[in-house]
């Protein structure tokens, strides 16, 4: 488990490799500066060192380029899986000053946003397909949130059968993050990131 601690946030991430592969298809990403945090997660196609290296591509562009818009870092990983087998990609950035969450995504990663003071969960639908090179449509999307809001993303590894009683019975992303590690269905490739908004 790879934890942050922050006055604004509180942030946990689990990951683990299909059985039977030494390394993961899955690659996260995450970055904090005291105006934004930005995570991401990249699902390879395929599973093992094929895929891994198609996802290996998100964390080196996003290290470098980390203050541009979400767009242009989309684009910049779609430009780098040209002649590669493609990874599905969802990047959230965290706006401190402005409390705003931005998501953009393409392919299968799925993400999930609580608030603290209405049983409403927040869940922007995707753009199919994935990363290849090839031009691709972007869909960000932007929500406004307040302290105590809870967020959730995971590869197509993690299966939530019913994702908005899962997090409104978790009160914070380190129980949700409990919860989810004791119940995921080993054997894939599995990524998920949990998130409180703490101010």
């Amino acid at each position: 488990m790879k934890s942050i601690q922050h006055t604004n946030l509180e942030v946990y991430v689990y990951q683990e490799a299909k059985e039977g592969n030494y390394e993961s298809g899955d690659t996260y990403f995450t970055y904090m500066n005291e105006d934004y945090f930005l995570c991401a997660i990249a699902d390879g196609l395929g599973s093992g060192p094929i895929a891994k290296q198609s996802a290996d591509v998100i964390p080196v562009i996003l290290g470098e380029y980390h203050h541009e818009t979400i767009d242009n870092l989309m684009r910049r990983c779609n430009e780098l899986m040209f002649q590669k087998r493609g990874a599905v990609v969802a990047i959230v950035k965290v706006d401190f000053l402005v409390k705003t969450i931005e998501y953009s995504c393409v392919g299968n990663i799925k993400f999930y946003m609580t608030r603290k003071d209405d049983d409403k969960m927040i869940y922007p639908l995707p753009v199919m397909g994935y990363l290849s090179g090839r031009s691709q449509k972007l869909n960000t999307q932007l929500f406004a949130y307040n302290p105590g809001d809870l967020f959730l993303f995971h590869s197509d590894g993690v299966v939530l059968r019913n994702p908005k009683k899962v997090m409104q019975n978790s009160s914070d992303a380190y129980e949700l993050y409990q919860t989810l590690s004791a119940t995921i269905e080993h054997g894939d490739d599995a990524t998920f990131i949990t998130v409180s908004l703490l101010q």
